[in-house]
């Protein structure tokens, strides 16, 4: 069983952690959320600077938790796509330059295979094949996921992922960053069913819809002209029932075509993972749909739903565990697909 210190600075959190097999022996995330707060989203620059300021830290910390040295360690890890190209530097230099110093391999990790990787440190990981949807800040995707390294993309966003989706209406709403949980805590006193919204579908170009696709433009303008409705009328916005009439729609058209995804592709399991996943009215309704249409679930631990660097220890001793590195030059992407991912592990890097 492979041992492994990983690395993630791939946005906005910086975190280090020390990962055998599928168990976490040490995990240390830094957020950045208070200081991002005041510009309403990640600022880019000083994502990046943070996370020089916080990762050495981060790895000394988990490697005295963990009780280990860096002799003890099979590999190093890191981020290194999708993400902030700035953010990506910060792990992939460091886990880079401590590879060579200590003579461990070196695993260049995709961020979104680290989600993926997340719904295994449960304890009753699911056994592929299976459907992941990964809803996060960045991305809404549903995956098909046939074993380690073997991801089909079925169903994505056509433009603002879900997290963001709930950043901006949260903007619009008055509320704080990030959006998904202030949301979330409006919309606890409020009458889901009181606004009726659009779930959005993305065209064909030979007709109909993409089943499994996502939109969530047209929800983002209709929720501005609602507000700006009410707002016309004097009467003070009703902030409760609209952030979870907002909530509800989003929960709803997730899960709706998750479930059928996972129906038309045969899967009789579904997997919850990212950072949108922590949402309580999300994890509700895909619970009574599953039961409904006797699809079996998992959930990411909730610690391991937003960005860590433990998910990407495990992607990471995947394929260690397959006698897969990747080069020690091996750059970063700002984007790169996840059915690719294996191909961080080729000589001579890709980037």
């Amino acid at each position: 069983m492979p041992t492994v210190l990983a690395l993630e600075t791939s946005c906005d959190e910086s975190a280090a952690a020390v990962v055998r097999d599928r168990t976490v022996l040490a995990s240390a995330v830094a957020s950045q959320v208070a200081e991002h707060a005041r510009w309403g989203g990640v600022v880019p620059e000083i994502a990046s600077r943070r996370h020089v300021e916080a990762l050495p830290q981060l790895i000394e910390q988990v490697m005295l938790t963990s009780g280990l040295a860096m002799a003890g360690l099979d590999g190093i890890a890191s981020t290194v796509t999708p993400g902030l190209a700035g953010a990506l530097q910060v792990a992939s230099v460091t886990g880079r330059t401590l590879a060579r110093l200590h003579g461990r391999p070196f695993v260049g990790i995709h961020h979104l295979e680290g989600h993926l990787c997340s719904a295994l440190l449960g304890d009753d990981p699911p056994q592929p094949p299976y459907l992941v949807l990964l809803v996060s800040g960045g991305h809404t995707e549903l995956v098909r996921v046939d074993g380690a390294g073997a991801y089909t993309r079925l169903g994505r966003s056509h433009d603002d992922a879900a997290g963001e989706a709930f950043d901006k209406v949260a903007r619009l709403l008055g509320l704080d960053y990030p959006g998904g949980p202030a949301i979330a805590a409006a919309a606890a006193a409020g009458d889901p069913r009181r606004f009726a919204l659009p779930k959005g579908q993305v065209s064909r170009p030979g007709g109909g819809f993409y089943p499994y696709d996502f939109s969530f433009s047209g929800l983002k303008t209709a929720m501005l002209r609602l507000v700006r409705s009410l707002e016309e009328s004097g009467a003070p916005l009703p902030l409760a029932d609209l952030a979870a009439s907002f909530e509800q729609v989003v929960a709803e058209v997730l899960v709706e075509r998750s479930c059928r995804c996972a129906r038309d592709q045969g899967l009789n399991t579904l997997v919850l993972v990212g950072g949108v996943a922590a949402n309580q009215r999300l994890r509700a309704l895909l619970s009574q749909a599953c039961g409904r249409q006797h699809l079996h679930w998992h959930l990411a631990p909730l610690a391991y739903c937003t960005d860590n660097a433990a998910m990407i220890g495990v992607a990471a001793c995947q394929w260690l565990e397959q006698g897969g590195d990747s080069a020690i030059d091996l750059g970063i992407s700002a984007r790169w697909p996840l059915e690719q991912a294996g191909a961080l592990l080729e000589r001579p890097a890709l980037f």
